[in-house]
């Protein structure tokens, strides 16, 4: 094939085959991830920022994105973690009075490819139906390579399958995030991804957050006198996390309450001997309908999830810590999207409570987890 000249120029090469053209967006390079998408309209910097989008190029559906640029209040994190970006309209201005930056200097600025292109929602059709899959995007002076050479790299990228990214994402060192006021518990919050309004969500709750590396053992869970444990989302496959299933169970254990979320969902599920798997695509967005098994209410949630636990459904079952129940399906496929011990005070979902940019109505598991502390502490 003839060589492109403009280093404007961009290809999104899907593992199938599927080449997608369009402009170059953010940094200019190559870059290679599992590829998935969004359907979320606002929250496009904390979709960036979110470290359970590590090693995957996300494409938005929303067709317009940039527009209220960047600014230093609503990273979920220390860095951009998405491996590339696709969108279809780039705002050309940004305009919104928190602005920093735009967010195509932002990408630039911490050396994300991304492409910019009009097939967006062919390409979210093509993972429904094919489901996730290996990608690449090319730009720069890898705009006009051969077609099958940068599609060989692609194929020979790294699976999702097997993949143990937490401890990639994961705090190197401990930090404490001080409750908010008066402080009324002390929680130790383990780190397999942890986005920022996490811990300060349970700080507005007067709980003084604990955040801890990834591979903590629950001995060191459990040394800071913790009235209560938190494990986080993160990326990856849950099956490859078997350092923080050996740690719930030690604070299963000694009967800490516990809570998780996404990741920490697949923990629970993994530690109570339940198996996961990998869904076909995902669900990445803030418009997942869920309901609540015993009152029957459904929730609208944010989720960025690409595996989930397989548990019985038709009522409780036993595990080694007593009997247990899905408290929590997902109306669009049925998927599990919650667990918990009937006899024990723990319990999980596998959407995102603390959603920044919402929505917000599952918010006041936060407070369900204090009363199930509060209770453990009354038992003393």
């Amino acid at each position: 094939m003839s060589r492109v000249d403009s280093q404007d120029t961009a290809r999104l090469i899907l593992e199938d085959g599927t080449v997608y053209r369009g402009t170059a967006y953010g940094a200019r390079g190559e870059t290679y991830g599992e590829m998935v998408f969004n359907t979320g309209m606002t929250g496009y910097q904390e979709t960036l920022t979110d470290p359970s989008y590590h090693r995957q190029i996300v494409a938005m559906t929303a067709p317009h994105i940039g527009n209220t640029g960047v600014n230093e209040e609503d990273p979920e994190s220390r860095r951009i973690w998405v491996a590339g970006y696709v969108v279809r309209e780039p705002s050309r201005v940004s305009s919104n009075w928190r602005a920093t930056a735009s967010l195509e200097d932002r990408l630039r600025q911490e050396g994300v490819v991304g492409i910019a292109m009009r097939g967006t929602r062919a390409l979210t059709r093509r993972l429904r139906e094919h489901g996730a899959m290996r990608a690449g995007v090319f730009s720069g002076d890898f705009a006009g390579r051969d077609t099958e050479e940068l599609l060989a790299k692609v194929r020979q990228s790294p699976d999702m399958l097997g993949a143990d990214l937490a401890r990639e994402v994961s705090t190197r060192e401990p930090y404490l995030v001080k409750a908010i006021g008066e402080r009324r518990f002390t929680v130790a919050a383990v780190d397999l991804g942890i986005k920022a309004m996490t811990p300060y969500r349970m700080a507005q709750r007067g709980c003084d957050v604990h955040v801890l590396p990834a591979e903590s053992t629950a001995e060191e869970i459990l040394a800071l006198g913790t009235d209560g444990v938190f494990f986080s989302n993160g990326p990856g496959d849950p099956a490859a996390a078997g350092y923080a299933v050996d740690a719930l169970r030690g604070v299963l254990d000694a009967g800490k309450p516990f809570f998780g979320i996404c990741f920490g969902n697949q923990m629970l599920g993994r530690a109570l001997g339940l198996p996961t798997y990998k869904l076909r695509y995902g669900h990445r967005g803030v418009n997942q309908p869920v309901q609540d098994r015993v009152t029957g209410r459904v929730h609208i949630t944010s989720h960025n999830h690409g595996f989930a636990v397989e548990a019985p459904t038709d009522g409780p079952f036993d595990t080694p810590y007593g009997r247990a129940e899905v408290s929590h399906v997902n109306l669009n496929d049925g998927c599990v999207e919650g667990l918990r011990l009937l006899d024990r005070p723990a319990f999980s979902v596998q959407y995102h409570p603390e959603a920044a940019a919402g929505p917000h109505d599952a918010a006041g598991l936060f407070d369900r987890f204090c009363e199930l502390m509060q209770s453990a502490k009354g038992v003393k």
